[in-house]
């Protein structure tokens, strides 16, 4: 594989390591414009002085493009008005989409070094995903040259479809979480509850946060928040599992503590589900108290009527699933004014910062004085960046109703 020389003519041999830079430097994540980004800036230390990628719609059929399929272009590197001469290089992309090969071709531009035009389609596994021209200024490009762009877009193209699907099944278990999320028990019209759940961005698969409210006797309301530990799909099917599990205990009105012991010992026996941490709240509105217990989970606030927040204290129990069991509650008065915020730790985790500090930080927020239940927990969210967490955002928020205010 030959380079080329500054002035865009071909150079020296290029180093052997050239094929290594490919493997090491294009497909690093599993974001689609990242890869395509990266197979360009490859091209332009290598092979031309411009290069771009078009890509196909993704519900255009494997193998070959759709006659009327538009391309889109998603990155573009080095001297980039040389990728739009007057005779090219799209007429040439769209043979190299029709023949599924690298095709080349020398623009004469009236006395001017001629312009070297190569386009080579993106295809790997029997799925074409787009094209991608070159052009360099001076000599044409040589078949080892060719044969090295052409390793190199495939292997994007393989890279592509690693992203596609993965983004593919991100939607599915999003999809699942959504859809579980979106019915959870009502609580007594006595509580006012708020919730909200934000998906990590990123390459990140969805995990298995989750929120549930559990009416029981004598107009009491059971909070909870859980965090299956891992991600992906089997993380989203165990969390539907614990919340059906937490259901069906709860319905015995036990105590939070007897509750987190209950499903400890049985998810210990089972042994096919993931640890998961928890969060109970049990709320009476008419003696004004809550009743909290943890599983390795973080414990709540509390933000007063005047906005000031305040982290309770909780003894620290270890997560469901490891058979321990040990768990302990606290009781703590709960006024009309108070509105309790129940989370889990990608409200609040940073990295590289201490759990304590990124606790404290979420307590001394100020939120408005008088808010809604929803609008202090959109406060809430925005004042921690939380549409920016590393991992999903689970909050459940709730305030009790003072007598015959309306529902």
């Amino acid at each position: 594989m030959t380079g080329r020389g500054g002035d865009g003519t071909a150079g020296a041999e290029v180093p052997s390591d050239v094929p290594d830079d490919a493997v090491e430097s294009v497909g690093t994540t599993l974001d689609e414009r990242t890869t395509c980004e990266e197979l360009v800036a490859f091209l332009c230390r290598h092979v031309c002085e411009a290069a771009a990628v078009d890509l196909l719609p993704k519900d255009v059929a494997a193998g070959r493009r759709a006659p009327d399929a538009e391309l889109t272009r998603v990155a573009a590197a080095g001297r980039t008005p040389l990728l739009d001469p007057p005779k090219g290089p799209r007429p040439l992309s769209l043979r190299a989409l029709d023949e599924g090969r690298p095709i080349t071709a020398s623009i004469d531009l009236s006395g001017r070094t001629p312009r070297q035009v190569m386009a080579v389609p993106l295809l790997a596994h029997g799925r074409l995903y787009g094209v991608v021209p070159a052009v360099r200024r001076g000599a044409p490009f040589s078949g080892a040259e060719v044969a090295g762009a052409h390793r190199a877009a495939r292997l994007a193209a393989v890279h592509l479809g690693h992203s596609r699907r993965h983004a593919a099944l991100r939607d599915t278990v999003l999809d699942l979480q959504r859809a579980l999320l979106a019915a959870p028990g009502r609580p007594h019209p006595n509580l006012e509850v708020a919730t909200r759940y934000l998906p990590a961005g990123g390459g990140s698969l969805v995990g298995g946060d989750w929120f549930e409210t559990v009416r029981l006797h004598f107009g009491r309301t059971l909070l909870v928040v859980g965090d299956v530990m891992g991600h992906g799909l089997d993380a989203a099917v165990d969390m539907n599992a614990y919340r059906s599990m937490l259901r069906y205990v709860a319905s015995t009105d036990l105590p939070p503590h007897r509750v987190l012991s209950r499903l400890d010992t049985a998810v210990a026996e089972d042994g096919t589900r993931r640890p998961a941490t928890c969060l109970l709240v049990r709320v009476d509105p008419a003696r004004g108290i809550a009743v909290v217990a943890g599983a390795g989970h973080l414990p709540p606030v509390v933000f007063a009527g005047d906005g000031s927040g305040e982290l309770l204290p909780l003894p620290v129990g270890p997560p469901l699933g490891t058979g321990v069991g040990g768990y302990q509650q606290v009781v703590r008065g709960l006024s009309p004014d108070d509105t309790l915020v129940m989370f889990t730790d990608g409200l609040v985790e940073r990295r590289g910062e201490d759990i304590d500090e990124s606790l404290a930080r979420l307590a001394a927020l100020r939120l408005p004085p008088g808010a809604g239940v929803g609008d202090l927990l959109d406060e809430a969210l925005a004042a921690l960046d939380a549409g920016h967490a590393e991992d999903d955002v689970a909050v459940l928020a709730a305030r009790i109703r003072p007598r015959g205010h309306p529902t």
